[in-house]
């Protein structure tokens, strides 16, 4: 039985394909214009990967903000419980999931199942997102992939004190004028992000068991600020965190297809 799940966000889209519960491909590109040309691109690259044709798949699932544009879906669900179920499937003693994506930041509180009990999350503002750290990135002239590395430098993290994007650009490019140092401001916009990010999920109470999916999950520096912010210890998922939203469409259409849906 081979089913897909294929995640289409405002800035990346990201596809996963099982067979029999092993993950035989997956796939992310960057989002293009069209949601329906970013679902098509990056599920025929995954494909590709798996040696297999979209007549091959029994079912996939859609989610993500582009999820309604994906044509080839036999069904859609949320991010939030994609994320949720994509967690849990790789280690069943999940219990809270922290997704920080590049338009917003979800706190999600699951069941024994796999099934959302409570959520919460944050697409009014980019200032707990992957896109405040893009930008924040530009401002200092220095990679995005890079940031992790160079907070773990920081000997003197700064305090970021405007929680807008807008201001806090400003405020960090008076910092390098002051002569500040690079990690010790990469280091203090990792703990102003995780504060906010973990508000968010005290919101909901902490749960055991916890774990960071989206593409800031790839952010060492921001792991370690998070699990701070928390005060407890993320588990890190043991494939790309990116792609976990598309994974669990993936398991949900394994479930559909099976006949053992379940409440999501």
């Amino acid at each position: 039985m081979i089913v897909a799940g294929c995640d289409v966000g405002s800035l990346s889209a990201k596809a996963v394909i099982l067979e029999n519960g092993t993950i035989l491909a997956s796939h992310v590109i960057f989002a293009r214009p069209e949601p329906e040309e970013s679902a098509q691109e990056v599920m025929g690259a995954a494909l590709t990967k798996a040696g297999l044709k979209m007549e091959n798949i029994g079912c996939c699932v859609g989610t993500g903000y582009g999820r309604k544009s994906i044509p080839f879906a036999h069904s859609i669900e949320s991010e939030i419980a994609c994320h949720g179920r994509g967690a849990q499937w790789l280690m069943p003693e999940i219990r809270m999931v922290i997704d920080i994506g590049g338009q917003d930041a979800k706190a999600i509180r699951l069941d024994e199942s796999g099934n959302v009990i409570r959520y919460a999350y944050n697409d009014k503002c980019a200032s707990g997102t992957g896109r405040f750290l893009e930008i924040m990135a530009g401002a200092m002239d220095i990679s995005l992939d890079d940031m992790g590395g160079i907070s773990f430098q920081a000997r003197n993290p700064v305090t970021i004190s405007n929680q807008c994007v807008v201001f806090a650009e400003t405020e960090i490019i008076s910092l390098i004028n002051e002569g500040r140092d690079r990690a010790d401001i990469v280091a203090g916009l990792h703990r102003a992000m995780a504060h906010r990010v973990a508000s968010l999920a005290k919101g909901i109470e902490l749960d055991r068991e916890i774990a960071m999916t989206g593409g800031v999950a790839k952010n060492p520096g921001m792991f370690a600020a998070l699990q701070d912010a928390l005060g407890v210890t993320i588990s890190q998922v043991n494939t790309d965190p990116q792609v976990i939203g598309a994974l669990g469409a993936a398991v949900i259409a394994r479930e559909l297809i099976s006949g053992k849906a379940m409440k999501g």
